[in-house]
């Protein structure tokens, strides 16, 4: 899989441009990219600056990793909640996503 070719600084200019008044067509031309690719940079980006952008790779970042918790800390985390809310296991499992 491809890295991507634009970082998120370039995609908010390029989008600014768009917000100018040029073209579709011809902004997808000129930075070769292609119009499903500009609407979908378009919904995820439209109105942001840079400061924001960041935040958000921040925020996605650290999503990314609690959604890979080893099975062992996920198996703490049942312990936690049968431990301290006084919960079946049964349930606490569902609580944290386990089958």
């Amino acid at each position: 899989m491809k890295g991507p070719r634009h970082s998120e600084e370039q995609i908010i200019a390029i989008l600014k441009q768009g917000e100018a008044g040029l073209a579709t067509g011809e902004l997808c031309r000129q930075h070769g990219i292609s119009a499903q690719t500009y609407y979908r940079w378009k919904a995820k980006y439209a109105g942001m600056e840079s400061a924001e952008v960041k935040k958000l790779r921040q925020l996605e970042d650290e999503n990314r990793k609690l959604k890979l918790l080893e099975p062992a800390g996920l198996r703490a985390a049942v312990s936690y909640a049968e431990m301290e809310y006084e919960m079946s296991e049964r349930h606490a499992c569902r609580l944290v996503g386990l089958a």
